[in-house]
């Protein structure tokens, strides 16, 4: 294997999402931005950072098929999500009610079997100490959703102060986390922010940038 170069085509559908090969595991991951889901029955890793951000690892024990999604804010509705208040965030998989939907149905369709389905969440933090509850939103919303749904949660790491890093393997349920108490630069922050701006109903300064 060279490395960045990929043995395999992109997944139909998900031609979008950043692929390349972890020279450190030696293995081809999948990295996701925000308002990101991704799906697989490869060999493959699938790897995000959050910041309030939350994430759900959903996978099927043997079967190999599993995924994760990286959801921005809660929840809204359809009527809501056309209104011109939330055009600025576009897809709707970036609120955890769409996202969620979208992955349990994506691991579905790749073989898993619902009542064995298994979730780790990650993310949820209030990495901006005034910008409000966005992290506790996300975390509140989440811990719901699995409730109602009967889902089997088999760990999670919710909350707190820093950003982290995941990176599952959805082959076998693994997961690695790094929780990042120091940062490379502020695009954790000024995403925050936006959000912040959204929620509270104001169209953020400029585009979300995001990484």
């Amino acid at each position: 294997m060279t490395a960045g170069i990929l043995v395999s085509a992109p997944i139909q559908g998900f031609e979008h999402i950043n692929r390349y090969w972890d020279r450190q595991r030696g293995i081809e991951a999948a990295k996701l931005l925000p308002g990101d889901y991704y799906v697989t029955d490869r060999a493959e890793l699938i790897t995000t950072v959050l910041g309030s951000c939350v994430a759900a690892c959903v996978y099927c024990p043997g079967t190999g098929a599993g995924g994760m999604n990286h959801f921005m804010l809660p929840h809204t509705d359809h009527a809501r999500f056309a209104s011109s208040e939330e055009q600025c965030l576009g897809r709707a998989s970036r609120y955890g009610n769409f996202a969620m939907e979208f992955l349990i149905n994506g691991v579905l369709r790749y073989g898993g079997c619902r009542r064995d389905l298994q979730i780790k969440l990650f993310g949820g933090a209030s990495v901006v100490a005034n910008l409000g509850r966005v992290g506790v939103s996300n975390v509140e919303f989440v811990m719901a959703y699995v409730e109602r749904e009967g889902m089997a949660l088999v760990s999670y790491d919710l909350g707190g102060v820093f950003p982290r890093k995941i990176v599952f393997d959805p082959r076998t349920g693994s997961v690695k986390l790094k929780k990042l108490e120091q940062l490379a630069n502020d695009t954790i922050m000024r995403r925050e922010s936006s959000y912040q701006q959204i929620v509270n109903g104001t169209a953020p300064e400029g585009s979300i940038e995001l990484f």
